[in-house]
């Protein structure tokens, strides 16, 4: 009971963090809130765990721990934000972010030459048809720019690279300093970027200050902490089953808080693509990791 308990919040603040960042986006540019967030967020690892943390014994682990770091959540949140920034809802940039065992998949067989088992492959086609259809759908209806796909496809770009790389260069790295020099290195990055590129655009208010404790605690150090349990607890294939969750929550929660209905058609693509998502994870062994980067 307590694991199901555990599971259900991280599933439910998994997907309603993709509906957090489009709120706080309305008060914040997405450098400047993202810089602001994980600069808190460092602050809060550090005194909860890092102290105690073992960190990497040489200067090419720190490099390799950050710019795992940086691809999984610069990268990952900057295009995610601005993907939703330009237009493009909750509910399908958590869709397209799914996509990323698939992602992953693609690419050990094309790099790592890991051949694709016959079900992988059927797996990917079914995929990519689920998201296709939600995304078509989305463009003939003027719901979704180049812009906000070209975001989101950089997301999908920056996990995907940085779980592979993680996965190569960062295993044997504890977790708790591992994630304080994530948080570091992002914060060092977006905070000025969010200068040079926004001018710090951020509305201080109760919504941001709402905004950041959802992020901080209950994401970034709750359902984190939370997803690593799990895994630790032998769950890394009920782990990555949660994750077909997020699309479906995701929509629920912009459905509740912005009133965005989803069509008939959205449920049947989300519905496909998790399908095809499911095939090539559970017949790839190596490839059950859950994605490095943090909550949306």
């Amino acid at each position: 009971m307590r694991m199901r308990l555990l599971a259900a919040y991280f599933v439910i603040v998994w997907g309603g963090g993709f509906v957090a960042s489009r709120y706080a986006l309305q008060f914040a540019a997405p450098f400047t809130y993202i810089g602001v967030r994980y600069a808190i967020a460092f602050t809060v690892a550090m005194l909860a765990f890092g102290l105690r943390a073992r960190w990497p014994g040489s200067r090419a682990q720190w490099g390799h721990v950050a710019i795992a770091g940086l691809l999984s959540h610069a990268g990952y949140l900057g295009g995610s934000h601005y993907a939703q920034r330009w237009g493009l809802s909750a509910g399908v940039t958590a869709l397209v972010l799914a996509l990323q065992p698939l992602a992953t998949a693609l690419v050990m067989s094309r790099w790592l030459h890991e051949r694709l088992a016959p079900r992988q492959m059927i797996g990917v086609a079914v995929g990519l048809a689920g998201v296709a259809l939600v995304v078509v759908q989305r463009v003939d209806s003027g719901a979704i720019s180049l812009a906000s796909l070209m975001a989101v496809s950089w997301a999908l770009l920056c996990v995907t690279a940085g779980t592979l790389y993680q996965r190569q260069f960062c295993s044997g790295v504890d977790l708790r300093s591992a994630v304080c020099i994530h948080f570091a290195a992002t914060a060092l990055l977006m905070l000025p970027l969010g200068w040079l590129v926004e001018g710090f655009d951020i509305q201080w208010s109760p919504q941001i200050a709402g905004s950041l404790v959802y992020h901080v605690l209950l994401a970034s150090i709750g359902a984190y902490s939370i997803f690593h349990l799990l895994l630790r607890r032998g769950q890394a294939t009920g782990v990555t089953s949660l994750l077909y969750l997020t699309p479906p929550v995701a929509a629920l929660a912009e459905w509740a808080v912005f009133r965005v209905v989803p069509t008939p058609l959205m449920w049947a693509g989300m519905a496909i693509a998790c399908i095809g998502v499911a095939m090539v994870t559970q017949a790839m062994p190596g490839s059950r990791s859950v994605p490095a980067a943090d909550i949306a």
